[in-house]
């Protein structure tokens, strides 16, 4: 398990939608903001401008063309349009009725055509947040990138599945959504800079970093201390505890605490272990001492967590 297996092993698509959008110049479309969600879009023909709405620290206007994709992972507003001057309509008027088929947009002939699959996940907030908080605003990713061939594919399945629909198209098209979504996270951290990025996907990039970070999350429950840490980075104790500072703005046994936490609250929701069999699964041989680390962190003790996490999903299942 490396450290984005972590992650995504917890994570949970609770649904995912999509429509193919066709385009006639001029055109454009303009979405809301939707909290607790990620959107995505694969370009199939044309290009276009993709614009984050409304938020202070949006990049600049990105121009799109055929093979790219985007992630937008917190469930910015944004608009897409041929031209930076075309007018908009909402999306949620035009898509409506049509989610899972095809939205026909812009003029009704003469125009240069585009060609957009586009969709959006509904994640576990619990699984999901460690992720999403650190995720920058929009991932684009352009079919030079290393990991063209390999996105591409998927990509074109997912094409192929909203052009000619058989029987399971909408459950195909969710799992393909979530295989794309990972294969943009990690095509995001091989665009960090190890040397001059901070963060958690800048330690991962770095060579001595990113192999105590894959270390530790191969085998949370280890007696992990700084020294074993430093020797599986290659580094003495002082200068792997300052880099590894720098970088994630934690000192690792602060990082081996908090992951630990998030692993056992993914087993108190998705699992009726015992607690003394969590806790050990997470490094800790006292069920008390890891009550104590559990409530320190969240606010609340393992049993009350799951309890209450038990009932909110009672609750969605008996909608």
């Amino acid at each position: 398990m490396d450290p984005l297996d972590d992650v995504f092993q917890a994570m949970r698509v609770e649904d995912a939608l999509y429509a193919r959008l066709e385009a006639t110049a001029p055109w454009g479309l303009k979405t809301r903001r939707v909290d607790g969600t990620a959107r995505f879009g694969l370009m199939l023909r044309g290009g276009c401008w993709l614009t984050l709405d409304d938020e202070p620290d949006a990049p600049p206007p990105v121009a799109l063309a055929a093979g790219d994709c985007f992630v937008i992972p917190h469930g910015r507003p944004y608009t897409l349009r041929d031209a930076p001057r075309s007018p908009t309509v909402n999306c949620v008027d035009v898509i409506a009725g049509n989610v899972g088929g095809v939205v026909r947009v812009g003029a009704d002939e003469g125009g240069a055509q585009t060609s957009i699959v586009s969709g959006w996940f509904h994640f576990d907030p619990e699984g999901a947040g460690p992720l999403l908080a650190l995720l920058p605003p929009l991932i684009h990713i352009r079919m030079d990138h290393e990991r063209a061939q390999l996105l591409q594919s998927t990509l074109q399945v997912l094409a192929m599945e909203t052009t000619q629909r058989g029987l399971g198209s909408g459950l195909v098209v969710s799992r393909l959504a979530d295989i794309l979504f990972m294969q943009a996270v990690r095509a995001h951290v091989e665009s960090v800079d190890a040397e001059t990025g901070t963060g958690w996907f800048a330690a991962l990039a770095d060579r001595r970093l990113g192999a105590a970070l894959r270390r530790l999350h191969q085998d949370l429950a280890a007696g992990w201390t700084v020294e074993s840490l430093a020797v599986a980075a290659g580094m003495s104790r002082s200068a792997f505890a300052l880099r590894f500072k720098d970088k994630i703005g934690q000192s690792p046994l602060d990082y081996l605490t908090r992951w630990r936490m998030f692993r056992a609250s993914h087993l108190l929701r998705r699992t009726e272990q015992p607690m003394a069999t969590v806790a050990g699964q997470v490094g800790y041989e006292s069920e008390a001492a890891f009550n104590k680390a559990f409530k320190r962190l969240t606010g609340l003790a393992p049993g009350a967590y799951r309890r209450q996490h038990g009932a909110a999903r009672d609750a969605l299942m008996s909608r």
